[in-house]
């Protein structure tokens, strides 16, 4: 099958990284691919225009995490400190301030620990209530939506990636942590639990209070720390690689094949 792929391409970016592999993986399948920048196209007659010209049979579009600003406020090259990273939009379905009175008193305990909070701000009033909740808040920083390779640059550089959500599906911030060899630690909810398991590939915790348990024991237990990034890389290999996401953009074309010949 001949068909248009449309992705956000930058040089030397994660998003133009993304994007080759996908397109090889299509390429593998004996599929041939026309990778083009969605930047270039002001409106969909034009992509219209393209997949006649090109005579396409079909067109896959994959949408990559844009925008931002690098992570600064903080020394990162303090001696002992630990830096716990929450990625997410700021919503209320994501409660970024779930942990932010608990974590703020434990850094008055200890002044090497710091949270910090990364992602847009998809709810403008909520993401007010946030901003004045985190100025109040010691130890605790917000800092806006960056591009990807960036953001993957600040978590292999903090001490662990927290996800406290109300609700989640398969948290991508959790899989990339586990991923990149960091330790996670999850509210306690059906999707964070069915990718996390306690004491194993992370830590799972009901309250801020047994978040501030489990996060001192972390920081203390060295073997505990070890152990949970070498079980969660593992589990990150085993059920979430590029293999199988290989086989999932091949099937993907299989049904898009089977759909033009009907």
């Amino acid at each position: 099958m001949r068909l248009l792929f449309l992705a956000v391409l930058r040089p030397h970016t994660g998003n133009a990284v993304t994007a080759q592999r996908v397109r090889a993986h299509l390429e593998a399948a004996g599929h041939v691919c026309v990778l083009k920048d969605a930047f270039d196209f002001e409106s969909r007659s034009e992509i219209a225009n393209l997949i006649l010209a090109e005579n396409c049979e079909a067109a896959l579009a994959l949408h990559l995490y844009r925008g931002g600003r690098l992570l600064q406020e903080i020394n990162q090259s303090a001696d002992n400190l630990h830096i716990f990273l929450l990625i997410c939009g700021l919503r209320q379905v994501k409660d970024p301030l779930y942990l932010v009175d608990a974590f703020s008193a434990w850094h008055q305990e200890e002044p090497n620990v710091h949270l910090v909070i990364v992602g847009p701000e998809v709810d403008p009033v909520f993401t007010r209530e946030v901003k004045a909740k985190v100025k109040r808040a010691a130890g605790v920083r917000l800092i806006g939506e960056m591009p990807q390779e960036d953001l993957h640059a600040v978590v292999k550089n903090c001490f662990a990636v927290v996800n406290s959500s109300v609700s989640e599906g398969m948290s991508a911030a959790i899989l990339e942590a586990m991923d990149l060899e960091v330790p996670v630690l999850a509210r306690n909810i059906p999707g964070n639990a069915a990718v996390v398991k306690h004491e194993v590939t992370g830590l799972l915790f009901s309250n801020p209070q047994e978040f501030v348990h489990l996060a001192k024991r972390l920081v203390s237990d060295p073997a505990l720390e070890k152990e949970i990034v070498v079980n969660g890389r593992e589990y990150v290999r085993m059920y979430h690689s590029w293999q199988v996401e290989r086989d999932t953009y091949q099937q993907l074309i299989r049904k898009l094949e089977g759909s033009t010949e009907d």
